[in-house]
């Protein structure tokens, strides 16, 4: 993906944050357990472009679901040029414009659990708002089905079927 369409994302998707956190947030809404994480596995990851990132993002297609909270979770492996790989469990609630990181994977020590993980806004995680701006997000709300978002994040950016 060239930079320049990744900035002009990045912008839009801004603004459209921007927009929601005004919205009314339902004063019902609970967040329901994160399941655990399965195994960190690099096989078919669909790999994310991050300009300027010395490291190299994967979303692991079979962590990727839609719960009935409408947050949208996935495991991300970033590769560094070394080989080290590090995987991050995380979740973006589309509604807020958030992501929040449930878990951390380190080689040795596997899934280490995120302790008071608090929700942060998706701009402050390069790779959680291509996530967010490719795949799990359209408009305010999360993606149809974690298979939608699947072949939303495989897609090249301007074949999206978006509104």
């Amino acid at each position: 993906m060239r930079l320049d369409r990744v900035l002009a994302l990045g912008l839009a998707l801004a603004a459209s944050l921007a927009h929601a956190q005004l919205a009314p947030v339902d004063p019902d809404w609970r967040e329901v357990e994160a399941p655990p994480p399965g195994a960190i596995n690099v096989d078919g990851l669909i790999t994310l472009d991050i300009p300027r990132s010395t490291l190299r993002f994967g979303v692991a297609p079979g962590s990727v679901t839609l719960g009935s909270d409408g947050i949208v979770r996935y495991v991300v492996v970033a590769t560094s040029t070394s080989g080290v790989v590090n995987g991050l469990y995380e979740g973006i609630r589309c509604s807020t414009g958030e992501h929040k990181v449930y878990a951390r994977h380190n080689p040795g020590s596997g899934w280490v659990v995120a302790k008071d993980a608090q929700w942060q806004a998706v701009q402050q995680s390069r790779h959680a708002l291509v996530i967010a701006r490719t795949g799990a997000c359209v408009g305010h709300g999360a993606n149809r089905s974690a298979s939608k978002i699947l072949g939303d994040l495989r897609s090249p950016i301007d074949r999206l079927d978006r509104p």
